[in-house]
């Protein structure tokens, strides 16, 4: 059974095949480029019947077993993000090749497949150091795709950003070397096991351990206080690329869900959920700040990279909460928020390309041709960001804010959560009337180089919010299962320690 590793195969494949004809013309490189997407959607379909089949697939690399091989693990969430990932990337890919930005720099789509390759990567892994290596994979190809093509700003927003996720990849490996040296396992499932059963003594020098990786994976997230990096990037950088990094954060949320919920769970003895209450007041704080940002922006890519910040605070919130109820919110409203601000930054690219000279700036300026049906396309995405009714955001925030009702800190997280969704709400209104309704209507409307052609993998993406409201029901069916699977460690364990022995 090699559906655990082959979403990982495709897009490295694809790349080296890209490499080798870069000289035959972009076009054939985007012929391959979406042929496999296509290829890497299908097979994790694939994979996804054979994880409802079986639960857990463990593939052994080389045929060396747990824990001193280098495992992969497929389950229900790690195939869930990686058929995330291949829907984001479709539609970021294709408005790259309908407004031409893979024309504005070098080896994009090779890039591009290797940042999947990365991707995909970090959420498979079963090994602490190999999530390492994978993050270093994704982060090497963020590098150039950041820098892609010509932008103001964009150099200083990328050295930023390299110099902060430098910062935490020699944090990460100070983490990982202090893990080896006590339990002498790098896997997270026999990490789980060793840690459950730590003497006394090793205890406070693995819970500064595990509060060291908390600390990378929530600057992967862009929580308080390591956040600022993203807004700045994520608003200077290309619309393909922006909206592609929409999974970047969620690879941060997926590592707190893996690594602390597998190693620091229920059943860690002393060390057991001790990491929650720094996830929720980093959580509150990051969503308070975000808030702040978004009605402080002044252009249109800022505000929405802070929305992104807003989504990333709220999950983890969810997070901290520790409860099945909760975990199954969170997967939802992952999915919702990283394919709807994806959609949202290519919808931004759009607008700024209508309004001339203007942009993405929040000021007057003349309307623009196709004006009401980008404002229509604006209009939704505001409600589905904002969680309202009857998109798939509000579902995911409901299901977030029950699993809240049972906590001890109930009053606080209700409070901070509504109290941000309703800012912005109002500041979502106040930039729509801005961009659409409070125009300069003495002159000429504006026109612009957009047709409907660069709409389409906009309204793609769209799609699921209305979708994901549809298929409610299979769908949280899906992740309460889900939820439960990753409150049972003693099953993950099993699966990895023991049945790997079968695997290939």
């Amino acid at each position: 059974m090699h559906s655990a590793i082959l979403p990982i195969l495709t897009p490295l494949l694809a790349g080296f095949m890209l490499l080798l004809i870069k000289n035959y013309g972009i076009n054939n490189q985007r012929i391959l480029s979406v042929a496999s997407l296509i290829l890497l959607f299908a097979v994790s379909l694939s994979a996804l019947l054979q994880v409802l089949q079986h639960h857990y697939i463990v593939y052994a690399i080389g045929g060396w077993e747990a824990p001193y091989g280098i495992v992969l693990v497929l389950d229900r969430l790690s195939i869930l993000m990686v058929i995330a990932t291949s829907l984001l990337a479709f539609g970021a890919l294709w408005y790259a090749i309908i407004s031409d930005t893979d024309k504005k720099g070098a080896h994009f789509h090779v890039l591009f497949q290797l940042q999947l390759f990365g991707l995909n990567g970090a959420f498979l892994t079963g090994d602490l150091f190999n999530l390492f290596v994978f993050f270093e994979i994704l982060l090497l190809a963020s590098y150039s795709l950041l820098l892609h093509g010509k932008g103001n700003g964009r150099t200083k927003a990328g050295l930023h950003y390299v110099i902060i996720n430098l910062a935490g990849s020699s944090l990460f490996l100070f983490a990982v070397g202090t893990l080896y040296g006590i339990t002498g396992t790098l896997n997270i499932a026999d990490l789980a096991h060793k840690i459950s059963m730590l003497p006394n003594e090793d205890i406070s020098v693995i819970a500064a351990a595990g509060l060291l990786l908390l600390v990378v994976f929530g600057l992967k997230a862009a929580a308080f206080p390591l956040y600022l990096w993203l807004p700045n990037a994520y608003s200077k950088t290309s619309a393909p690329v922006a909206a592609l990094f929409a999974i970047m954060t969620k690879v941060g949320i997926y590592a707190i869900i893996r690594v602390h919920g597998t190693i620091f769970g229920d059943n860690a003895g002393g060390l057991a959920n001790y990491y929650t209450p720094w996830l929720l007041y980093g959580g509150l704080m990051t969503l308070i700040l975000a808030t702040f940002g978004v009605m402080s922006s002044k252009e249109l890519k800022t505000q929405i990279a802070y929305l992104v910040l807003v989504s990333v605070s709220t999950l983890l919130i969810s997070l901290a909460m520790h409860s099945v109820d909760a975990m199954s919110g969170t997967i939802y409203y992952m999915i919702h928020s990283t394919l709807m601000a994806g959609g949202f930054f290519l919808l931004a690219d759009v607008i700024v390309r209508s309004r001339g000279k203007i942009g993405g700036k929040l000021i007057k300026a003349p309307f623009f041709e196709k004006g009401v049906l980008i404002g229509t396309l604006f209009f939704v995405f505001a409600i589905a960001v904002a969680s309202l009714p009857p998109l798939s955001g509000f579902f995911g925030k409901t299901m977030i804010l029950f699993a809240a009702i049972n906590h001890q800190q109930q009053g606080m997280i209700f409070a901070v959560i509504l109290l941000s969704s309703l800012l912005v709400i109002i500041t979502l209104a106040q930039t729509g009337s801005q961009l659409f309704y409070d125009t300069e209507n003495s002159v000429e409307p504006l026109k612009a180089n957009v047709t409907n052609n660069d709409l389409y993998p906009i309204v793609f993406l769209l799609a699921f919010a209305p979708l994901m409201v549809i298929f409610a029901n299979p769908l949280t069916e899906f992740t309460q299962h889900t939820a439960e699977m990753m409150f049972d460690t003693h099953a993950y364990l099993d699966a990895v320690l023991n049945r790997s022995k079968g695997a290939h």
